[in-house]
Protein backbone atom coordinates (compact mmCIF):
# COMPACT_ATOMS: atom_id res chain seq x y z
CA UNK A 1 0.00 0.00 0.00
CA UNK A 2 1.43 3.32 -1.38
CA UNK A 3 2.23 5.96 1.21
CA UNK A 4 0.87 9.55 0.11
CA UNK A 5 3.37 12.36 0.15
CA UNK A 6 0.87 14.28 2.39
CA UNK A 7 -0.12 13.60 5.86
CA UNK A 8 -2.90 11.12 5.62
CA UNK A 9 -6.50 12.09 6.47
CA UNK A 10 -9.02 9.49 8.25
CA UNK A 11 -10.80 9.85 4.54
CA UNK A 12 -7.66 7.74 3.51
CA UNK A 13 -7.94 5.12 6.10
CA UNK A 14 -11.39 4.52 5.37
CA UNK A 15 -10.83 4.28 1.52
CA UNK A 16 -7.89 1.38 1.81
CA UNK A 17 -9.51 -0.54 4.57
CA UNK A 18 -13.00 -0.34 2.59
CA UNK A 19 -14.86 1.30 5.85
CA UNK A 20 -16.86 4.37 6.17
CA UNK A 21 -14.97 7.35 7.99
CA UNK A 22 -17.46 6.60 10.84
CA UNK A 23 -16.06 3.37 11.08
CA UNK A 24 -12.81 4.37 11.25
CA UNK A 25 -13.43 7.43 13.99
CA UNK A 26 -15.05 4.27 16.25
CA UNK A 27 -11.53 1.69 15.73
CA UNK A 28 -9.31 4.18 16.05
CA UNK A 29 -11.31 5.80 19.31
CA UNK A 30 -11.42 2.68 20.71
CA UNK A 31 -15.34 2.81 20.52
CA UNK A 32 -15.66 -0.26 18.34
CA UNK A 33 -17.26 -3.16 20.32
CA UNK A 34 -20.44 -3.64 19.36
CA UNK A 35 -20.84 -2.07 16.53
CA UNK A 36 -18.16 -3.24 14.00
CA UNK A 37 -16.71 -6.72 14.05
CA UNK A 38 -13.12 -7.71 14.91
CA UNK A 39 -11.82 -8.55 11.40
CA UNK A 40 -13.66 -4.96 10.13
CA UNK A 41 -11.17 -3.18 13.25
CA UNK A 42 -7.84 -4.99 12.89
CA UNK A 43 -8.85 -4.19 8.83
CA UNK A 44 -8.71 -0.53 9.61
CA UNK A 45 -5.95 -0.27 12.24
CA UNK A 46 -3.67 -2.03 9.75
CA UNK A 47 -4.76 0.29 7.17
CA UNK A 48 -3.86 3.33 9.37
CA UNK A 49 -0.41 1.55 10.31
CA UNK A 50 0.49 1.30 6.16
CA UNK A 51 -0.78 4.72 5.85
CA UNK A 52 1.38 6.20 9.22
CA UNK A 53 -1.82 7.54 10.09
CA UNK A 54 -1.95 9.11 13.28
CA UNK A 55 -5.81 10.57 14.39
CA UNK A 56 -5.58 14.87 15.35
CA UNK A 57 -5.80 14.17 19.00
CA UNK A 58 -5.52 17.74 19.74
CA UNK A 59 -8.10 18.75 17.58
CA UNK A 60 -10.92 16.06 18.63
CA UNK A 61 -9.79 16.77 22.66
CA UNK A 62 -10.40 20.58 22.09
CA UNK A 63 -14.05 19.70 20.73
CA UNK A 64 -14.41 17.94 23.98
CA UNK A 65 -12.67 20.67 25.98
CA UNK A 66 -9.89 19.64 27.22
CA UNK A 67 -6.26 17.54 26.74
CA UNK A 68 -5.36 16.08 29.39
CA UNK A 69 -2.17 17.06 28.42
CA UNK A 70 0.37 18.92 31.56
CA UNK A 71 3.04 21.18 30.53
CA UNK A 72 6.48 20.28 33.27
CA UNK A 73 8.53 23.23 33.50
CA UNK A 74 11.90 23.12 34.81
CA UNK A 75 15.29 24.62 34.71
CA UNK A 76 17.54 22.67 31.74
CA UNK A 77 18.19 18.83 32.48
CA UNK A 78 21.74 19.93 33.95
CA UNK A 79 21.68 17.22 36.59
CA UNK A 80 19.92 13.62 37.13
CA UNK A 81 17.19 15.60 39.69
CA UNK A 82 14.68 17.21 37.26
CA UNK A 83 14.72 14.16 35.24
CA UNK A 84 13.44 12.23 38.75
CA UNK A 85 10.92 14.88 38.85
CA UNK A 86 9.86 14.19 35.49
CA UNK A 87 9.80 10.47 36.22
CA UNK A 88 7.65 10.85 38.92
CA UNK A 89 5.04 13.10 37.54
CA UNK A 90 4.78 10.94 34.60
CA UNK A 91 3.95 8.41 36.41
CA UNK A 92 0.90 9.53 38.04
CA UNK A 93 -0.13 11.46 35.31
CA UNK A 94 -0.28 8.17 33.01
CA UNK A 95 -1.68 6.50 35.75
CA UNK A 96 -4.62 9.16 35.48
CA UNK A 97 -4.70 9.32 31.51
CA UNK A 98 -2.77 12.13 31.39
CA UNK A 99 0.61 12.84 29.23
CA UNK A 100 3.35 15.18 30.67
CA UNK A 101 5.16 17.54 28.14
CA UNK A 102 8.79 18.43 29.32
CA UNK A 103 9.79 21.11 28.60
CA UNK A 104 13.28 22.47 30.20
CA UNK A 105 13.87 26.18 29.80
CA UNK A 106 17.03 26.13 27.32
CA UNK A 107 19.74 28.21 29.32
CA UNK A 108 18.58 26.51 32.64
CA UNK A 109 16.52 29.44 34.23
CA UNK A 110 14.90 32.80 32.63
CA UNK A 111 12.41 32.99 29.64
CA UNK A 112 12.08 30.37 27.13
CA UNK A 113 10.24 30.23 23.59
CA UNK A 114 6.80 29.25 23.47
CA UNK A 115 6.90 25.68 22.27
CA UNK A 116 2.59 25.89 21.28
CA UNK A 117 1.03 28.38 19.00
CA UNK A 118 -1.11 28.88 22.20
CA UNK A 119 -0.32 26.82 25.11
CA UNK A 120 -3.70 27.96 26.65
CA UNK A 121 -5.63 25.96 23.54
CA UNK A 122 -2.55 22.98 24.12
CA UNK A 123 -2.63 22.06 27.65
CA UNK A 124 -4.99 21.40 30.59
CA UNK A 125 -2.63 22.75 33.29
CA UNK A 126 1.21 23.51 34.07
CA UNK A 127 3.61 22.51 36.98
CA UNK A 128 6.57 24.65 37.13
CA UNK A 129 9.78 24.80 39.17
CA UNK A 130 10.59 28.24 40.79
CA UNK A 131 13.78 28.77 39.22
CA UNK A 132 12.51 28.20 35.68
CA UNK A 133 9.03 30.68 36.43
CA UNK A 134 10.45 33.58 33.85
CA UNK A 135 9.39 30.91 31.22
CA UNK A 136 5.83 30.80 32.41
CA UNK A 137 4.99 34.65 30.60
CA UNK A 138 6.18 33.40 27.44
CA UNK A 139 4.08 30.48 27.10
CA UNK A 140 1.50 32.18 28.96
CA UNK A 141 1.05 29.10 31.92
CA UNK A 142 0.32 31.43 34.37
CA UNK A 143 -3.18 32.02 32.53
CA UNK A 144 -3.75 27.97 33.09
CA UNK A 145 -4.25 25.76 36.42
CA UNK A 146 -1.19 26.13 37.78
CA UNK A 147 1.35 23.95 40.54
CA UNK A 148 4.36 25.29 41.42
CA UNK A 149 7.32 23.67 42.47
CA UNK A 150 9.72 25.12 45.26
CA UNK A 151 7.56 28.24 45.46
CA UNK A 152 6.96 30.70 48.28
CA UNK A 153 3.82 29.72 49.69
CA UNK A 154 3.21 32.76 50.56
CA UNK A 155 4.03 34.63 47.10
CA UNK A 156 3.38 31.79 44.71
CA UNK A 157 1.46 32.43 41.50
CA UNK A 158 -0.10 28.77 41.47
CA UNK A 159 -3.16 27.80 42.86
CA UNK A 160 -1.19 25.33 44.70
CA UNK A 161 2.84 25.02 45.85
CA UNK A 162 4.01 21.79 46.31
CA UNK A 163 7.97 21.88 48.76
CA UNK A 164 10.63 19.67 49.96
CA UNK A 165 11.25 20.70 53.16
CA UNK A 166 15.02 22.31 52.74
CA UNK A 167 14.59 24.47 56.04
CA UNK A 168 14.50 21.02 58.09
CA UNK A 169 17.42 19.98 55.37
CA UNK A 170 19.77 22.87 56.15
CA UNK A 171 18.90 22.43 59.95
CA UNK A 172 20.21 19.08 59.86
CA UNK A 173 22.94 20.05 57.92
CA UNK A 174 24.23 22.30 60.28
CA UNK A 175 23.34 20.81 63.54
CA UNK A 176 25.83 18.03 62.23
CA UNK A 177 28.69 20.50 61.63
CA UNK A 178 28.27 22.41 64.63
CA UNK A 179 28.04 18.57 66.80
CA UNK A 180 31.42 17.86 64.84
CA UNK A 181 32.82 20.93 66.48
CA UNK A 182 32.71 23.49 63.19
CA UNK A 183 32.86 26.92 63.85
CA UNK A 184 33.90 28.58 60.76
CA UNK A 185 32.35 27.60 57.93
CA UNK A 186 31.91 28.61 53.79
CA UNK A 187 29.24 28.72 52.82
CA UNK A 188 29.21 28.26 49.13
CA UNK A 189 25.88 29.36 47.43
CA UNK A 190 23.99 28.68 44.46
CA UNK A 191 24.32 32.29 42.65
CA UNK A 192 20.34 31.90 41.02
CA UNK A 193 17.54 33.80 42.13
CA UNK A 194 15.16 31.33 43.43
CA UNK A 195 13.12 30.85 46.55
CA UNK A 196 14.47 27.91 47.39
CA UNK A 197 18.08 28.93 47.22
CA UNK A 198 17.16 32.17 49.62
CA UNK A 199 15.59 29.93 52.23
CA UNK A 200 19.05 27.83 52.22
CA UNK A 201 20.73 30.84 52.74
CA UNK A 202 18.35 32.33 55.21
CA UNK A 203 18.03 29.12 57.53
CA UNK A 204 21.89 28.15 57.33
CA UNK A 205 22.76 31.67 59.15
CA UNK A 206 20.48 31.87 61.62
CA UNK A 207 21.19 27.94 63.02
CA UNK A 208 24.75 29.58 62.99
CA UNK A 209 23.92 32.79 64.15
CA UNK A 210 22.83 31.03 67.08
CA UNK A 211 25.96 29.41 68.49
CA UNK A 212 28.47 31.52 70.55
CA UNK A 213 31.44 32.14 67.87
CA UNK A 214 30.64 30.62 65.09
CA UNK A 215 31.47 32.41 61.54
CA UNK A 216 30.22 32.04 58.16
CA UNK A 217 31.02 33.29 55.07
CA UNK A 218 29.15 33.21 51.79
CA UNK A 219 30.44 32.59 48.29
CA UNK A 220 28.14 33.10 45.72
CA UNK A 221 28.64 30.75 42.40
CA UNK A 222 27.20 29.05 39.35
CA UNK A 223 26.21 25.68 39.25
CA UNK A 224 28.86 24.25 37.37
CA UNK A 225 31.92 22.25 38.94
CA UNK A 226 34.08 25.14 37.05
CA UNK A 227 32.42 28.03 38.98
CA UNK A 228 32.19 26.38 42.23
CA UNK A 229 36.17 25.60 42.00
CA UNK A 230 36.78 29.47 41.32
CA UNK A 231 34.84 30.40 44.07
CA UNK A 232 35.96 28.04 46.53
CA UNK A 233 39.58 28.93 45.87
CA UNK A 234 39.13 32.31 46.18
CA UNK A 235 37.28 32.47 49.24
CA UNK A 236 39.65 29.59 51.43
CA UNK A 237 43.10 32.03 50.23
CA UNK A 238 41.46 35.26 51.53
CA UNK A 239 42.52 36.26 54.74
CA UNK A 240 41.56 35.51 57.93
CA UNK A 241 40.99 31.77 59.58
CA UNK A 242 39.93 29.31 56.71
CA UNK A 243 36.97 27.31 56.65
CA UNK A 244 36.87 23.87 58.64
CA UNK A 245 33.68 22.98 56.24
CA UNK A 246 31.97 24.04 53.36
CA UNK A 247 28.09 24.05 53.12
CA UNK A 248 27.57 23.84 49.46
CA UNK A 249 23.99 24.16 48.08
CA UNK A 250 24.22 21.65 45.41
CA UNK A 251 26.52 18.32 45.00
CA UNK A 252 27.22 19.97 41.55
CA UNK A 253 29.01 22.36 43.71
CA UNK A 254 30.25 20.32 46.09
CA UNK A 255 32.21 18.38 43.19
CA UNK A 256 33.57 21.68 42.42
CA UNK A 257 34.22 22.35 46.14
CA UNK A 258 36.70 19.02 46.17
CA UNK A 259 38.79 20.30 42.70
CA UNK A 260 39.38 23.38 44.60
CA UNK A 261 40.65 22.06 47.92
CA UNK A 262 42.82 19.63 46.15
CA UNK A 263 44.60 22.52 44.23
CA UNK A 264 45.30 23.83 47.73
CA UNK A 265 46.57 21.02 48.81
CA UNK A 266 43.90 19.96 51.28
CA UNK A 267 42.36 16.88 51.93
CA UNK A 268 38.60 15.62 53.11
CA UNK A 269 37.75 15.62 55.58
CA UNK A 270 41.13 16.17 57.24
CA UNK A 271 41.54 19.62 56.48
CA UNK A 272 38.04 20.50 55.61
CA UNK A 273 34.93 19.08 55.61
CA UNK A 274 32.06 19.36 53.00
CA UNK A 275 28.47 19.11 52.40
CA UNK A 276 26.14 18.80 49.85
CA UNK A 277 22.60 19.08 49.13
CA UNK A 278 20.19 16.24 46.33
CA UNK A 279 22.17 13.00 46.82
CA UNK A 280 22.88 12.78 43.08
CA UNK A 281 24.79 10.10 41.70
CA UNK A 282 27.75 11.71 42.06
CA UNK A 283 27.67 12.03 45.82
CA UNK A 284 28.54 8.60 45.96
CA UNK A 285 31.03 9.00 42.64
CA UNK A 286 33.38 11.52 44.26
CA UNK A 287 36.22 10.31 46.73
CA UNK A 288 35.34 10.77 49.70
CA UNK A 289 31.44 10.13 49.34
CA UNK A 290 29.57 12.86 50.01
CA UNK A 291 27.50 13.65 52.93
CA UNK A 292 24.58 15.35 51.47
CA UNK A 293 20.83 16.51 52.06
CA UNK A 294 18.57 13.41 49.95
CA UNK A 295 15.95 15.00 48.55
CA UNK A 296 13.10 12.64 46.62
CA UNK A 297 12.86 13.90 42.82
CA UNK A 298 10.45 11.13 41.86
CA UNK A 299 8.36 11.74 44.75
CA UNK A 300 8.41 15.94 44.42
CA UNK A 301 7.13 14.82 40.57
CA UNK A 302 4.67 12.52 41.55
CA UNK A 303 3.04 15.16 44.61
CA UNK A 304 3.36 18.13 42.27
CA UNK A 305 1.49 15.74 39.71
CA UNK A 306 -1.42 14.94 42.49
CA UNK A 307 -1.86 18.49 42.96
CA UNK A 308 -2.48 19.35 40.03
CA UNK A 309 -5.01 16.74 39.34
CA UNK A 310 -6.20 17.73 42.43
CA UNK A 311 -6.88 21.62 41.44
CA UNK A 312 -8.60 20.26 37.91
CA UNK A 313 -10.97 18.44 39.76
CA UNK A 314 -11.79 21.50 42.47
CA UNK A 315 -9.92 19.26 45.40
CA UNK A 316 -7.81 20.70 47.95
CA UNK A 317 -4.24 19.42 47.19
CA UNK A 318 -2.39 17.80 50.03
CA UNK A 319 -0.61 19.48 52.68
CA UNK A 320 2.57 19.24 54.45
CA UNK A 321 6.27 19.35 52.75
CA UNK A 322 7.91 16.75 51.98
CA UNK A 323 10.27 15.52 54.17
CA UNK A 324 14.31 15.19 53.62
CA UNK A 325 16.86 13.41 55.30
CA UNK A 326 20.88 13.70 55.44
CA UNK A 327 22.93 11.14 54.69
CA UNK A 328 26.31 11.16 56.17
CA UNK A 329 29.05 9.55 54.31
CA UNK A 330 32.95 10.06 54.37
CA UNK A 331 33.19 14.11 53.51
CA UNK A 332 32.58 15.34 56.87
CA UNK A 333 34.94 15.03 60.65
CA UNK A 334 35.72 16.80 63.49
CA UNK A 335 37.88 20.00 62.81
CA UNK A 336 41.63 20.23 63.42
CA UNK A 337 42.06 20.82 66.76
CA UNK A 338 43.78 24.18 65.62
CA UNK A 339 43.62 26.95 62.44
CA UNK A 340 46.02 28.90 61.43
CA UNK A 341 45.71 32.20 60.35
CA UNK A 342 47.11 33.48 57.31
Amino acid sequence: MARSSTRPTSRDVAHAAGVSQAAVSLVLGDKWRGRVSEATAERVREAARELGYRPNLAARNLRLGHTRTVLLVVPALTTEFFAGVYTGAARVAADNGFGVVLYPSPEGIGPARDPFASAQAALDGVIASSMAADALTAIRGDQLPLVMLDSDPHGSLGAATVNLDITDGIRQIAEHLLGLGHRHILHLAADVPSWTFEVRARELAARLAAVPNTHVRTAPAPISIEGALAATETALTAPGPRPTAVVCDDDKLAAGAYKALHRLGLRVPDDVSVTGVDDLGLATAIDPELTTVRLDAELFGERGMQALLAVLDGREPERGDIPVHLVVRGSTAPPRAAQTPR
